[in-house]
């Protein structure tokens, strides 16, 4: 009898050991190679191109016309099938079985309206227009993923949606994307950034909030104009403008939790062209900033009033505009927690484990957030520090560069947060179908 249950326990034991879909260390043995097909020169140069040429025509929000032409034409000749037009612009590339379950990985396209500083071979070719911030690296880097995972579509069980997304700056393209009822399938979304202050094949990011939500506002402050000799002929909206301005600051450091990260900023002070004349009005605007919606929707209110309440101080009218409809609010970016998990293993298999760091929250922000608010989503930031002694240029500066070594980690990665996600949906579908199996 008990030689008869030892024997039942090591047929059991190697009934279950030779499962494979069980086997979490199986789950990515087909995609281990991800990175070395990246680097391979021909894929690598391949993305390479396509950055740079991204990177010499560069447009704006919803203006991305050329851009999309492109991705579209590069789709086609790998065979990968594609939805366009998507929120204007947008398009999503499709590969896989075509079933469930979806998983979708994106990135934004959009440049911004800054003259590009840099002189090199490659420069930004159109006055005013620059990707400062690493979109042209995002499409080529999607791109180079939809390169490799098309070689390895027979072993994708589910589907992985390409989002190529327009508008990130200011224009809310995720929200106009999710509008459309494009993702209405997918379970997961994972989407990446350049962060050009850690170094080459580095990653991080962190569990929950990681960006703030951000809002614009700008206000008008109307008084009475009249000659700088005779001020008090005029009611000033200059110093109305002012002490507006000083108040505004007090939101933050006497009325916040000093253990809440809130930002309140004027960006923009308009009024007034001549040295002796006090003008009617002026025009100031700027953003605000919190880690949660509840704290960032009682701070859109405390701007209005005291904008309103101290311009009234000192006998000025005043109106304030959020430029709802126009730029909607980007919500808090916060990560899930099992995605969270799920990303620091991928991110491990692909770069080693001593490459993927827990990062502090920041206050930038992101309309990846208006993913997050509707499926379960991860944002992460790549490493594109350059190893010269050239002194680092941050995001958004006209003297921003690529280090475009660092394209054929972010395509890897793409790549394998996708399959290995869905490898695990699978292993966890075919748990539950087990468990049942067993009971009958």
């Amino acid at each position: 009898m008990h030689l008869f249950k030892w024997f039942l326990l090591f047929l059991i034991f190697h009934v279950f050991a030779a499962t494979p879909i069980l086997s979490s260390a199986d789950l990515n043995q087909p995609f281990t190679n991800f990175l070395d097909d990246a680097k391979n020169a021909q894929v690598f140069d391949w993305m390479v191109k396509i950055r740079r040429k991204i990177h010499e025509n560069p447009e704006l929000l919803y203006e991305e016309f050329e851009t999309s032409k492109l991705i579209r034409e590069e789709l086609e000749k790998l065979g990968v099938p594609y939805k366009h037009p998507v929120a204007v612009t947008g398009v999503l590339g499709f590969i896989g079985s075509g079933n469930s379950p979806f998983v979708a990985i994106r990135a934004d396209m959009d440049a911004l309206p800054i003259q590009e500083m840099v002189e090199w071979e490659h420069k930004s070719k159109v006055p005013g227009k620059m990707h400062a911030c690493g979109h042209d690296a995002h499409v080529a880097m999607l791109l180079g993923a939809a390169k490799i995972l098309k070689e390895h579509e027979k072993e994708i069980q589910g589907t992985v949606v390409l989002v190529f997304q327009p508008a990130e700056e200011g224009g809310a393209g995720a929200k106009k994307i999710l509008e459309a009822g494009a993702l209405e399938n997918v379970t997961a979304i994972f989407g990446l950034h350049v962060a050009p202050n850690f170094p080459v094949g580095e990653v991080a990011s962190r569990n929950g909030p990681i960006m703030a939500g951000s809002g614009f506002f700008e206000a008008i402050i109307t008084g009475k104009g009249g000659h700088a000799a005779i001020p008090q002929h005029s009611i000033d909206p200059i110093l109305a403008a002012s002490n507006v301005i000083i108040s505004l600051q007090h939101l933050v450091s006497r009325e916040a939790d000093p253990l809440e990260s809130k930002v309140v900023t004027i960006a923009k002070f308009q009024g007034g062209g001549a040295f002796n004349v006090i003008p009617d009005s002026v025009t100031i605007g700027g953003t605000f900033r919190a880690f949660s919606t509840e704290s960032f929707k009682q701070l859109k209110q405390r701007i209005e009033q005291v904008i309103i309440g101290q311009a009234a101080v000192q006998r000025c009218n005043a109106t304030v505009k959020f430029f709802d409809e126009l730029s909607p609010f980007y919500p808090p970016t916060v990560n899930d927690g099992d995605l969270h998990e799920h990303f620091r293993k991928a991110a491990g298999n692909v770069l080693g484990i001593n490459k993927v760091y827990d990062m502090p929250q920041f206050m930038g922000a992101e309309d990846f957030s208006f993913y997050q608010e509707v499926i379960p989503g991860h944002f992460s930031f790549l490493g594109m520090g350059n190893a010269s002694s050239e002194p680092f240029q941050p995001l958004h500066s006209p003297y921003f560069k690529i280090n475009e070594d660092g394209l054929p980690y972010g395509a890897a990665l793409h790549a394998s947060l996708a399959t290995s996600y869905l490898l695990k949906h699978q292993q966890e579908v075919a748990k539950v179908e087990g468990k049942y199996n067993d009971e009958l």
